[in-house]
Formats: structure tokens, sequence, C-alpha cells
């Protein structure tokens, strides 16, 4: 591997960037007109413009970032997170193209990427599930009586669905029916499946998931995450490990991800994400992500292993070099996403020039920013403008650490999430790790909160 294509934007393409260059191989940043002059274009060795600024012409165009491959001799591609990340079409075509894809092979993509299926392979692989339906919903059958046997509430999910959307909360039997009608139009829209499940739905459940990594014969695990501070099914502040959980659980949902990667033959990085029920003391899968994790930052600095240094030399052939008893999980990390949102206007974008961008510093204090002030946040994509890092030797002393860089972070002439985060980091329920996955929507006032 010699040259890598970013197919990506923002702060996650920097990220690879800086990992990339490590390791000496000279990077290609893809850029969107809207993007021009963006941080990723000026750190790479190269750049090349892809398109106008709607992702679907620039982004996510497969001939435009494979053309772009070509032209500038690169021998792979890294997706980043989001877009093609885990498009297995994508993949494939990559790979036919003779170029490296850094990510996992385009059949494991396919698996994870149908919820029903995954269900299954967890299953099969002694990992613990929710009580639903054992494969896709067939809506012809008296779906009333199936849901009846789940008990309510319950949620109806889409197959081939991600990022919180095809999901929606039944609580009646008479709402059975109109709720999977909503969401199979909800899946068919933007997954182009109408693919259907149904779950049993914890309240006040936690979200916590494993990072794994796996070359082909060993497969090892870099800790668990907290996920559970999140707006609309959107994570918002992630820590590592999770707070709260007892060891037998933990043990059990760190070695049953293992062992899911193992039997599906998964190789790069991965993350296999459950619900931890605090009522129960009970997990049970969600989902397999076939990709980086916007939150990865945070298993690395406990893990001290470069998850993107991990992808690149699995991708290019080289075994991981280490068992698991040889890593060693140390202190407590918290992830806080910066985006250019107005929290007190119902998290509408903010995009503009932003005017002043001063990051906190400091030990353990790590800043992974894809902006700079000066530098416009175009209306087209996803709201992220970064991701500040703590961390310290255990939870109390990262969130100390967390408050005072918080406090440092100014960002002006747009909006930002960065109040908000000061205000969720005082509220009781964080710092005791009691909040749940629909906790911001629970509390009535956060512009009360101290910020």
């Amino acid at each position: 591997m010699k040259k890598l294509l970013i197919a990506n934007r923002g702060e996650i393409a920097v990220r690879i960037i800086r990992s990339a260059k490590e390791l000496g191989i000279v990077t290609v940043a893809v850029l969107s007109e809207a993007d021009r002059g963006s941080n990723a274009e000026r750190l790479a060795d190269e750049a090349v413009v892809i398109g106008p600024a709607p992702a679907r012409l620039s982004y996510l165009n497969h001939e435009a970032i494979l053309d772009a491959a070509a032209r500038t001799g690169a021998d792979a591609i890294h997706p980043g997170y989001g877009f093609l990340s885990e498009n297995a079409v994508f993949a494939r075509k990559v790979q036919a193209a003779g170029i490296v894809w850094v990510g996992p092979d385009p059949a494991s993509i396919e698996l994870m990427g149908d919820k029903s299926r995954a269900r299954q392979a967890a299953i099969a692989a002694g990992v613990p599930v929710l009580t639903g339906t054992d494969g896709v919903l067939d809506t012809t059958a008296d779906i009333e009586a199936i849901a009846d046997r789940i008990g309510y509430p319950l949620l109806v999910k889409a197959s081939a669905g991600g990022g919180g959307r095809g999901i929606r909360r039944i609580d009646t039997r008479d709402e059975v029916r109109r709720i999977v009608e909503v969401a199979q139009a909800e899946a068919l829209a933007a997954f182009r499946s109408d693919e259907v499940y149904f779950e049993r739905f914890v309240d006040r459940a936690r979200h916590v998931e494993v990072q794994i990594l796996g070359d082909g014969e060993n497969w090892v695990h870099l800790g668990d995450r907290d996920c559970s501070m999140q707006r609309r099914q959107q994570k918002v502040i992630e820590e590592a490990p999770a707070p709260g959980i007892p060891d037998g659980v933990r043990e059990q949902m760190r070695a049953t991800a293992v062992e899911l990667a193992r039997q599906s033959e998964y190789t790069g990085a991965g993350t296999v994400e459950f619900l931890y029920d605090p009522e129960r003391h009970e997990v049970a899968f969600i989902e397999m992500n076939t990709r980086l994790q916007v939150e990865h930052p945070i298993s690395e600095v406990i893990s001290g292993i470069d998850l993107v240094r991990e992808q690149l030399r699995i991708a290019a052939g080289e075994k991981l070099g280490y068992q698991q008893e040889d890593i060693d999980l140390a202190g407590h990390a918290f992830e806080f996403r910066i985006n250019a949102e107005d929290p007190d206007d119902n998290f509408m974008p903010s995009p503009g020039r932003i005017q002043t961008l001063e990051v906190a510093g400091g030990p353990g204090v790590r800043a992974d920013f894809g902006f700079s002030a000066g530098q416009v946040i175009a209306p087209f994509y996803d709201s992220l403008l970064g991701k500040l890092i703590v961390w310290d030797t255990d939870r109390e002393r990262a969130l100390a650490r967390a408050v005072r860089a918080l406090d440092e972070t100014e960002i002006t002439g747009i909006k930002s999430t960065v109040p908000l985060m000061r205000r969720l980091v005082a509220l009781e329920h964080f710092r005791n790790a009691t909040h749940y996955t629909t906790y911001i929507e629970s509390v009535s006032d956060l512009k009360g909160a101290p910020a």
C-alpha cells in the first residue's frame, strides 16, 4: 500500500490522513466543490475535486471516486464512516478495479447490514438477543398476534436500517399495522427495502458496544463503550469503558462480540452494539457496524492502539501481532461530538462561516476537528465539526478534565453544541451514570441547566 485515497470528508478524512502519513503512505483527498479549502485538502499530499456539493454527485458517486483513484494512482481506498463505508456494491467495485478496500469483506458488510440476518448470526454465535421475530416480518401474517407474543411496548425496525432510521415504537395492539406501514415506508425511502422485524422494547435502556479487531486468524476486543447520551437515536456523548456494568455482564458482552467476529470471519475494525437493561442486568445484541465508528478515539486512548493504523495494516495483509492478553486497557475517556447545530432551536443545523474555533488542549485532551476558523460549514452534509476527547486515570478525574476542556472550547460565527455539552456534564444523572438513551428527551428544560 503506497497511496491511499480517502473517500470521505471533514474530521474523519483528517483523522485517516494523519495515521496514513505516519505509516509513510501518500494520501489523496477527494473534495466536493463545497469543500474546497478544507483541512483535508490542506493536509493531504494530493487533492481531487470529484463533483458539485450534493453528496450523490460527489461523495456518493462511485464512478467519480474510482476515476480519482485511477488518475492519481491510488492503490487503496479508505471510506471512513458514513457515505460509502458500508456499501458492499462499492466495495466490490473497488476490488474489481484492483484497488485495496480498507474494510471488511463485502460479504460481511451485506450480512451485518441486513439486521434480521445479523440477528440470526448473533444467535448462532451465542450472543444474547432481545425477544423478537426470528427473521423478516411477514406482513401478510397475523402481525398483531406476533406482537402480542412479544409483548408491549415493542419496536418495529428496518432490516436494512442504520443511524436510528426506520425504527418505531408500538405501545398497543391497535397501533401495530399502522405503525408497521409507517416504518416500512421510512425504510423503503431510506434504504430501498421495506423489510422490517419486531424486537422487545427496553425502557430506560443503555446503549453499550464493543470494539473488535480481526485479521482473519486472530480476533481481539479493545474494551467497551457507553453511547447512552443520545438525541433522537443519534449519539451525543460517549465514554469508555461503559460505567456501572456488572463484571460478569461486561465479560459476556466482550467475549460474545469477539466470537461473533470470529464465526463471521470478520476482518478489520468493527463494533458490536448492545442494549443494556439496568433492571434485569442483561445485555442484548442490536447490530454490528462494519466500519470505523465516530466514537473510535475513546477506545484508542484507553488501549493505546491506533485503529486506523490497524485497519491499514490488516488491509495490506499484515497480522495483528498481538493477542487479547497483550492489550492493556487503562483509565477512562469521554468523547463529545461538537456539531454545527443550535440545541436551543430544536437542534437546527447552523451552516455559515466559522469566526472563532479555539479548542482545548493540555494533558489528556485530544481534538479531532475537520475545520478551522475562517472556513465555511456547508449545508449539504452532516453537521459534525469535530470531536473533543478527554482521558484520565478514572471516570471522576476524566469528568473534571472534560469540564475544564469544554470551558476552554470556543466556537463563534455559527451555533454549536458546546453549550449543550457543558449543561449535560453538570447533570446529576450523567455524573452518576444513570442516564439512558432517551434521557435528553426526558429533560424538560436543558436551557435552565448550568451552562
